[in-house]
């Protein structure tokens, strides 16, 4: 008897056994005498989806709406951040507490600002184009023991 013929199959590394009674040209081939197990082949042209992530998981956010806002853009924060360390009736009390702020090794400084009819001088450090970063000082002030407040504005 002579030893079976092996056909090569159209999937690259698979080899189909032809009897030797039957000649090699016909093509005829045996089924194999266990179920053969599924392949699935992933291509460069498969498209990919992304992970779904669970918004339970997400850790929560101080900032909810900028986070939505920056999601959306896709780009640079929308905002700048300023640390506020107070809002005074008059200006040399407003001064009183720039001149602290200096005294802590931060920059700040006095505007002016209308409000219900009345002038309103605020203390504010920054502009922060980093939300981070205003948080940072914001903590270390408050640390401090001064009342602060992160203001946000729109770019």
């Amino acid at each position: 008897a002579t030893a079976p013929a092996t056909a090569q199959s159209a999937v690259p590394g698979v080899t189909a056994s032809v009897p030797s009674s039957q000649p090699a040209s016909q093509g005829t081939i045996n089924p194999p005498s266990t179920p053969p197990v599924p392949v699935t082949v992933a291509s460069a042209s498969t498209p990919r989806t992304p992970p779904t992530v669970d918004a339970s998981a997400l850790p929560h956010s101080s900032d909810p709406i900028g986070d939505f806002a920056r999601a959306g853009a896709g780009g640079p924060d929308p905002f700048i951040y300023f640390v506020q360390a107070g809002a005074y009736r008059t200006p040399e009390d407003a001064e009183a507490q720039r001149a602290k702020l200096s005294l802590m090794g931060v920059e700040a400084r006095v505007t002016e600002r209308e409000q219900a009819g009345r002038t309103v001088y605020r203390v504010r450090a920054g502009p922060f184009n980093l939300k981070d970063e205003a948080d940072h000082l914001k903590d270390r002030l408050d640390g401090g023991g001064l009342e602060t407040a992160l203001v946000r504005v729109q770019r």
